[in-house]
């Protein structure tokens, strides 16, 4: 496969120190906890026990910063969350 046709992936390496964002998550009182920890893992690739405590925070003050990176690094997964019905922004 040509270096051409390969699809270029966006990583939080390629941020722009001054451009810096971060994708927050916030309560909704309607999924499970097992359903926006599964979630977290699979979309925002979060260990257990990132995602666990991520859910927890949502949970109890109602929001929670996920993950920082560049805005087209974190768009994505903001996309992605949202088809899950969950609520996330990027700031």
């Amino acid at each position: 496969m040509s270096i051409e046709k390969q699809k270029k992936r966006v990583s939080p390496t390629d941020i722009d120190k001054d451009h810096i964002c971060t994708l927050e998550l916030f309560n909704d009182d309607y999924h499970s906890f097992d359903y926006v920890i599964e979630s977290l893992i699979e979309i925002c690739e979060l260990d257990s026990i990132q995602a666990i405590q991520c859910t927890y925070l949502v949970h109890y003050k109602g929001k929670c910063d996920v993950k920082r990176g560049s805005k087209p690094y974190l768009l994505p997964m903001r996309r992605a969350l949202s088809k899950r019905d969950l609520r996330a922004v990027i700031k």
